[in-house]
């Protein structure tokens, strides 16, 4: 490796580890990735100190040699023709531009998604750094109505979903829209889920054998009912889920979970509720 490029990493490297809350979650992100070329990293999406986490923890990976492609679920596998384009030209160094671009060249009227780049730039700004692919692995909203309405099958995904699987995406939905949608329409609404589960399997399979990072929410890399379910048993093997998940969560559906303080939020289920009557 370049004596500049090393000197980058491990700059990289120390100042995650220096962005991190304690000296515990310091030592939890040097040594949170291990020797496994597949990494399936989740998040709570707007939990600030869990990405820092994230980071210092890829940032040790890379310092160690790892060179793997990064896959991410902010970007739409409609994008990926926009990324190898940009990538290829090496138009930009830089990551907010080059997320611009993206974004800038979906369709009119199509979903910019919503996400909070600050926290997914340092990954990109990584991979345009080192020449790492980045890799689109997510399925857009317009896409994910047009599923709804026709089908997995319609759409060029495995149609079938084992009935554990369908029935934690239904309760999960149902749980995350305050029991507002109905069953119906929630078990309708789980095969988007099922489907960026396995486009996202299906971005990890095939970079395994360079080595790969997939950051995605922490119910998207369960073991039980997320990507790992969709991925072949040879390349299962090589993959480690790592939950990174907020103080208090019980889940254990991970290979290797780290737990971060949980980021004040208010109750999203509040303005739903019924105003209560006077008196």
């Amino acid at each position: 490796m370049p004596t500049d490029r090393r000197r980058w990493l491990l700059a990289a490297a120390a100042a995650g580890l220096g962005g991190c809350a304690s000296s515990a979650h310091r030592y939890e992100a040097a040594s949170l990735i291990g020797g496994q070329p597949g990494v399936l990293l989740g998040e709570v999406h707007d939990n600030a100190d869990g990405h820092a986490l994230r980071l210092a923890a890829v940032d040790a990976w890379l310092a160690r040699g790892a060179r793997p492609a990064i896959a991410l679920e902010m970007f739409d596998r409609g994008d990926q023709p926009a990324i190898d384009g940009l990538q290829a030209a090496r138009a930009t160094p830089d990551s907010q531009a080059f997320v611009d671009a993206v974004l800038g060249a979906r369709p009119a009227g199509t979903s910019r998604g919503g996400w909070d780049w600050r926290f997914y730039r340092p990954f990109i700004e990584r991979a345009l750094q080192l020449g790492l692919p980045l890799v689109a692995a997510n399925v857009g909203r317009a896409e994910g109505r047009a599923l709804m309405r026709d089908g997995l099958a319609a759409h060029g995904f495995e149609a079938d979903v084992p009935p554990d699987v369908l029935a934690a995406h239904t309760r999960s939905i149902e749980a995350s829209h305050c029991g507002h949608v109905g069953a119906d329409l929630a078990a309708r609404m789980a095969l988007i889920q099922v489907a960026r589960d396995q486009q996202m399997a299906r971005a990890v399979g095939a970079h395994i054998g360079r080595g790969v990072l997939l950051l995605a929410g922490n119910g998207h890399v369960r073991t039980d009912v997320g990507v790992p379910r969709w991925l072949s048993p040879a390349t299962r093997a090589r993959c480690q889920s790592i939950g990174v998940l907020e103080a208090g969560d019980t889940t254990t559906a991970y290979d290797r979970i780290v737990h971060v303080p949980a980021a004040e939020r208010p109750d999203p289920c509040a303005s739903m509720r019924p105003p209560r009557r006077a008196g």
